[in-house]
């Protein structure tokens, strides 16, 4: 388990299309109740709840009640790690790329 006590693989939990959409949502918002994110899918209320409990898991959604009503706010720092490994891929291919161009070169001249 990593620093924030995860339950589940962050790269797990972004693996659905609908929880990297929740995760959109709340990036662009500081905080939103359920009714709301559950509005901006065809599914109901239960599977949005669904998809926000995995996202959890993950560290990567933070909840709390106010009221009746529960708020979901995004903690993106279990993102780095994504981006950690998209930007070990990156120089990869950055250097790859970079080898295929000074070979193409070499074949013109």
């Amino acid at each position: 388990m990593s620093e924030n006590n995860q339950l589940r693989d962050v790269f797990d939990a972004i693996a659905d299309p609908t929880r990297r959409r929740l995760i959109q949502l709340l990036a662009e918002a500081e905080e939103l109740p359920l009714h709301e994110l559950t509005a901006q899918f065809p599914m109901g209320r239960t599977a949005v709840s669904k998809h926000l409990t995995i996202l959890k898991e993950a560290g990567l959604v933070v909840d709390r009640k106010v009221g009746r009503e529960t708020r979901y706010r995004l903690n993106a720092a279990p993102l780095r790690e994504i981006q950690d490994w998209v930007a070990f891929y990156s120089k990869f291919w950055s250097t790859n790329m970079l080898r295929l161009n000074q070979l193409l070169e070499e074949e013109e001249e």
